[in-house]
């Protein structure tokens, strides 16, 4: 047994009765009860008066003493521990000479349990081997009894001991479970809230870029007397982006709310508008809800950089499902000028793609290919 084993208070849970079942402090409360009944039965038990208040008065002081051990102890203060616990002693030994044999053996035997309980056990082991001397000296039982009373009282206070340290590991234990539930619980939020971000931007950035574009054209068409058709046609594009921008906020909002449409119909319905053909190949399952965004927002993001850096390019699409990811190939024939709309956005559309595969634990590749340009996602799904 270690030096720190000998000189370690018990944990701060194991003396006090924090955590405790209702159960087992009701039961602790009647045992107190019975046993001070029973010593102030012994006291009472008497026909002389100032013997009658001699006894009254020690049970009195063992009742205060003892209240005031349990308190001083929770608070690991060894000396005035001590101090009680030795006045508890020569409480009883004054009880044995008083002839208050049940009320000097409750002392002797609750002395020792306690004090093993209780204080470290290089200032308890002392305490047993005081009030088990008492207990022998002033006992007529033979000495094999004494004997094994004096075992059994070591092992059932060494025992309440280790109870009460089981107790304490248990509740901080409990206590830790707690606060790592509550710092996962900070942590799922704050990712959810970082998911909610990239959503709102992945969904509105190009979208609101453009329409800028197309307003801030029609404006200057306005200020230079332009064709009413040629003001026109920036409003309806203007318009058409909007109603696009709209459009994938319900999608977003949906799929916040797990009501995803399949990633193929998803695909099939992006590249209506450009003529495009989806390729799926692999055994087509359900993606995680992380994974099935990132190839839709990365589709959308790769369809938006064709139409403004190559503005009528050809565009294949195509889902392959392998056996532990999922891959997205997105390709345009380039040869074609950039659109009007090549200025929009600030440049962070394929970098937060490529941030969204990368927590993931999936990768994006962004660069020319033997045509044009080629973006391909792998996510794990």
């Amino acid at each position: 047994m270690s030096w720190d084993r000998w000189t370690r208070w018990p944990s701060k849970e194991a003396l006090t009765w924090t955590g405790q079942s209702p159960a087992r402090l009701w039961f602790v409360r009647v045992l107190r009860v019975v046993i001070l009944g029973s010593l102030l039965w012994d006291a009472l038990h008497t026909d002389r008066g100032p013997h009658l208040a001699a006894g009254v008065a020690l049970v009195a002081v063992v009742a205060g003493a003892g209240w005031g051990f349990f308190r001083v102890s929770a608070a690991r203060r060894l000396w005035p521990s001590l101090g009680l616990l030795a006045l508890l002693m020569a409480v009883a030994y004054a009880a044995e000479l008083g002839e208050w044999r049940t009320l000097a053996l409750v002392l002797w035997c609750g002395a020792a349990i306690t004090a093993l309980e209780r204080l470290p056990l290089i200032a308890g082991a002392p305490c047993v081997l005081v009030a088990m001397t008492g207990y022998a000296a002033y006992n007529d039982d033979g000495w094999l009894i004494k004997a094994l009373t004096a075992i059994g009282l070591v092992l059932a206070g060494y025992t309440l001991r280790l109870d009460a340290e089981a107790r304490g590991s248990a509740h901080r234990l409990l206590a830790q479970e707690r606060a790592a539930r509550a710092a996962e619980a900070e942590s799922a939020a704050l990712a959810e809230r970082a998911r909610i971000a990239r959503e709102i931007h992945d969904v509105l950035a190009h979208s609101l870029s453009a329409q800028l574009v197309h307003l801030e054209a029609a404006r200057l068409l306005i200020e230079r007397d332009a064709t009413k058709q040629q003001i026109l046609d920036r409003v309806v594009a203007a318009r058409s982006m909007a109603r696009e921008g709209l459009s994938e906020t319900r999608q977003a909002l949906s799929a916040l709310r797990g009501e995803m449409t399949p990633v193929e119909d998803f695909l099939r319905d992006l590249v209506t508008a450009d003529h495009a053909a989806v390729t799926v190949s692999g055994e087509r399952r359900a993606l995680p809800a992380e994974a099935s965004q990132a190839v839709r927002r990365v589709a959308q993001e790769a369809l938006t950089n064709v139409r403004k850096h190559a503005p009528g390019a050809k565009i294949q699409v195509c889902l392959e499902y392998g056996e532990r990811e999922v891959r997205l190939d997105v390709r345009d024939s380039g040869g074609h000028p950039p659109g009007e709309l090549a200025a929009s956005g600030a440049g962070y559309g394929l970098l937060g793609m490529r941030e969204r595969a990368e927590l993931l634990g999936g990768s994006l590749e962004a660069g020319p290919g033997e045509e044009g340009f080629v973006v391909t996602l792998r996510v794990p799904g």
